[in-house]
């Protein structure tokens, strides 16, 4: 096995390609290639400059050949409450792949996107980075659909003020669907529930929009991600998005 000297200019980056195939998030496989763990065609490609063309080339990690066609997968799950939507946590709590692993699936896997730990409801998880990526684009301006409990009775001027988008550290957001769903008045404390979709995922902007109407947010839960929508799937599981689903997400088939 010898080192590979020059890296060749055309081709795909090693660590997209790493990515792509869900071995690893593209910081990790920068590692992966300068430990000198990354093989092509039998030679150790230990630089970052290094570029490959996954239809043609044999790419080994560790001695295993990768795979690069047939095995990406695509999940849907229900984030309870109290899960963290990323890879891993410092303070331990319970992940989304936690979740993923005691539903028997296993691999490197990442969530599309993220939602609060706080919050609830569905979120895509995928061992395909470009389809990751293309998702969570700006412009690709997904709609993403949340039925919010909030405290008190919004009225029409505070319904035209989160339609309208609203300035959250300095910057305002784009226009947003709101309606109300349904009011409980007689409470000992009156709440609201409202549908709001958004196009945009800033951190905690559905809870920073209503704090910022004057209604406290109660509970929020995650309906919809673009056409996907599933009443029937409860917290904590996971099924697998179907090709016209995906398609739908990306704009091309898996």
């Amino acid at each position: 096995m010898t080192r590979s000297s020059k890296p060749p200019a055309s081709g795909v980056r090693l660590q997209k390609i790493l990515s792509h195939a869900g071995v690893s998030s593209r910081r990790v496989a920068e590692g992966l290639i300068t430990q000198g763990r990354v093989v092509v065609n039998g030679h150790v490609a230990d630089a970052l400059g290094t570029r490959a063309d996954p239809d043609r080339d044999d790419i080994r990690v560790d001695g295993r050949r990768l795979k690069l066609k047939g095995d990406r997968q695509y999940y849907l799950m229900y984030k309870p409450r109290g899960v963290v939507s990323t890879r891993s946590d410092p303070q331990n709590r319970m992940t989304v792949i936690d979740v993923l692993s005691k539903a028997g699936i296993r691999g490197y896997f990442y969530p599309v996107g993220r939602l609060d730990y706080d919050s609830e409801g569905l979120i895509i998880l995928t061992n395909d980075g470009g389809f990751a990526e293309k998702v969570t684009h700006p412009k690709h301006e997904l709609d993403r659909a949340y039925e919010v409990l909030v405290t008190g009775l919004p009225d029409a001027r505070d319904l035209e003020r989160l339609s309208r988008g609203i300035v959250i550290d300095g910057r305002r957001t784009l226009p947003a669907k709101v309606r109300v769903i349904r009011s409980y008045p007689s409470k000992k404390e009156p709440q609201t529930m409202v549908e709001i979709v958004i196009r945009e995922g800033r951190n905690r902007q559905v809870r920073k929009m209503c704090e910022l109407t004057g209604h406290h947010v109660m509970s929020l839960r995650r309906t919809r991600i673009g056409s996907i929508t599933d009443r029937r799937i409860k917290p904590g599981q996971v099924r697998e998005l179907t090709p016209d689903e995906v398609k739908s997400l990306s704009g091309s088939r898996p």
